[in-house]
C-alpha cells in the first residue's frame, strides 16, 4: 500500500521542540514496517508565516516569499528525517521525480515545497497522483472539512464524507470568503478531483489517528470518496492484523 502524507508545519512543530516530531516519524515507521510505502509531504506552519511576513514588511515581493516558505517547509521536512530511521533519504526530494525514486528504492520519501506559487497541500496531491498512491491523508489542525470556516462562524458543519466535486466546491466556497481558511488549498482538491484520489482530511495533533486512518480507515475526519468506488477500500487492514 503507497501512501502520501502531507504533515501541516504547525501540526508537526507547533512549536519549538521534538516531541511532536519524534511522535509522527514513530507511526511513519510502523506503518513502514507493516508494509507500507510512505511518502511524507512537510509544511512550512506558523514559522513560515512569521518568516514571510517579515519579508513582506522589508520589500519582498511574492516570489521571493514563496522562496522563503518553501525554504522553511523543508527544514522541518529535515526535522522529520532526522528523526527517522537510516532507511529514510538524507535530505528532502526536491520535485516528483526525485520523490518517486526513493520510493522505488524502498525508503520513506520526505519532502517539502516545489515551487512558487504552490502550497505543499497541491504537493502532496501532486505527489500521490505522480506515485499512483492508494490513499492520500491531510494531517491540519482541524478535524476534517467544514462548510464555513469554524473559526469565523459557530454554525460551520463538519463534512463526513465528500465526493472528489463536492471537495472542490466547498474550498472553493471558503476561499471565497475573506479571511477564511481551508484545511486544503483549491488547487489540492483540484488535482483530488482529477485524479481520482481516495483522500482523508483529519486532525493530525495526535499521530495516532494517522495511523488508525491508514490501518483501518478509523479518523473522525473527512473522507473524500472518489465516485465510482465502494465506501470501503479492500486494501486497509484488518481489525483482528
Amino acid at each position: 500500500m503507497k501512501v502520501v502524507v502531507s504533515i501541516g508545519g504547525s501540526v508537526l512543530v507547533p512549536e519549538p521542540g521534538a516531541d511532536r516530531v519524534a511522535e509522527h516519524a514513530a507511526v511513519i515507521e510502523d506503518l513502514i514496517d507493516e508494509g507500507c510505502r510512505i511518502g511524507a509531504v512537510i509544511g512550512g506552519g506558523g514559522v513560515a508565516r512569521e518568516y514571510i511576513s517579515a519579508a513582506r514588511n522589508l520589500g519582498a515581493n511574492e516570489i521571493e516569499l514563496d522562496q522563503l516558505g518553501i525554504d522553511v517547509t523543508r527544514l522541518n521536512a529535515r526535522l522529520l528525517i532526522a528523526a527517522l530511521s537510516e532507511e529514510s533519504v538524507t535530505a528532502p526530494a526536491l520535485d516528483y521525480e526525485e520523490a518517486s525514486e526513493a520510493l522505488r528504492r524502498d525508503d520513506i520519501c520526505v519532502m517539502g515545497g516545489v515551487a512558487p506559487a504552490q502550497t505543499t497541500d497541491a504537493v502532496g496531491a501532486a505527489l500521490a497522483e505522480y506515485i499512483d498512491a492508494d490513499l492520500l491523508v491531510y494531517a491540519t489542525s482541524v478535524p476534517g472539512v467544514y462548510s464555513a470556516d469554524p473559526n469565523e462562524d459557530d454554525d460551520a458543519t463538519k463534512y463526513d464524507e465528500l465526493s472528489a466535486t463536492e471537495l472542490v466546491d466547498a474550498i472553493a466556497g471558503l476561499e471565497m470568503n475573506a479571511g477564511a481558511s481551508a484545511p486544503v488549498d483549491l488547487l489540492a482538491a483540484k488535482i483530488i478531483q482529477r485524479s481520482g484520489m481516495r483522500t482523508i482530511v483529519l486532525d493530525g495533533t495526535d499521530p495516532d489517528r494517522i495511523a488508525r486512518a491508514v490501518r483501518h480507515g478509523e479518523h473522525g475526519g473527512t473522507d473524500i470518496v472518489p465516485e465510482g468506488v465502494g465506501a470501503e477500500p479492500t486494501y486497509w487492514a484488518s481489525d483482528e492484523q
